[in-house]
């Protein structure tokens, strides 16, 4: 298959011409696909097809009509490479046998990575056992969450172990080594960027996981009690409940209102109803 305009012979004849410095870099971020600029393709072991990345390959594969065909390429286990620049497949490695060039800029030989543009930082976190972007000296791997967080969050977030091997609560797409921006949420849960972005958009300010409180509500909390003190319940429901608090885990019993039901521990509406009212009146 020809993919640069020119014969396999042809290119290496222009590649001996050329310094080694410029063979090395012909073609950058000239090819690729939509997740990584690199001038190689990779052979997935696993079904032996030829996908741009292994992204390409997981997206094509878990589209199949045939569930049992589905399949996710482990990036460990690719072992050929095709060199997008003269169509040589070879074993993996940074630097083309045929024509020379670097088939990435970017190479980890650990998880048969290959990008051009370095821009984004990459770097191989041994803990992790895969390879980030961002720069190495912004991020620091968390033992008990299992993953690396960004230089900001040292000593400055609640953990909880291995919080990133899990999947986004919104999207569902496994967060480890998704290529999408995460975040912590106060409670020490992870997501995407985008999906948080989302659910704030949509005015939802709990946790889907363990419903504590993400945004720091004390304006709406306000707002609540001027309203509840503005709006008297109705005799038949002046009772008392017990609630709940969603964000310190304690229990209280409160004057039932329609518009919410505050903490008495930390004055958080983010409760729920444990009991039925005290006052077992018909109410129809």
């Amino acid at each position: 298959m020809q993919i640069s305009g020119l014969t396999p012979s042809m290119e290496q004849q222009e590649s001996t011409a050329r310094p080694v410095t410029e063979a090395n870099d012909f073609g950058k971020l000239e090819h690729g696909c939509k997740h990584y600029r690199r001038r190689c393709k990779i052979r997935a072991p696993c079904c032996d097809q030829i996908f741009p990345c292994r992204h390409c390959h997981n997206e094509a594969m878990s589209s199949l009509s045939n569930p049992e065909d589905c399949h996710e390429l482990v990036r460990q286990d690719v072992n050929q490479v095709v060199c997008l620049i003269c169509n040589t497949e070879q074993q993996v490695a940074q630097v083309c046998s045929n024509c020379g060039v670097n088939m990435g800029e970017y190479y980890c030989d650990i998880c048969k990575f290959y990008d051009d543009d370095t821009d984004k930082g990459q770097f191989h976190c041994e803990e992790c056992g895969i390879c980030r972007v961002g720069g190495r000296d912004n991020f620091f791997h968390c033992k008990k969450c299992g993953s690396c967080y960004s230089m900001s969050l040292y000593d400055n977030h609640s953990c909880v172990e291995n919080s990133m091997k899990n999947f986004c609560p919104v999207c569902y797409e496994y967060l480890f080594d998704s290529i999408k921006g995460t975040t912590i949420m106060k409670c020490g849960h992870t997501m995407h960027m985008d999906c948080f972005d989302a659910m704030r958009e949509q005015n939802q300010f709990r946790c889907p996981i363990c419903s504590k409180t993400v945004f720091n509500m004390s304006n709406s909390w306000r707002s609540l009690d001027e309203e509840i003190e503005a709006v008297a319940m109705p005799e038949v429901y002046q009772y008392e409940v017990s609630i709940l608090c969603n964000d310190c885990n304690n229990t209280s019993n409160v004057r039932f209102h329609i518009l919410g039901h505050k903490c008495r521990h930390c004055n958080s509406y983010n409760t729920r109803r444990i009991s039925a009212p005290d006052d077992q009146c018909d109410i129809s």
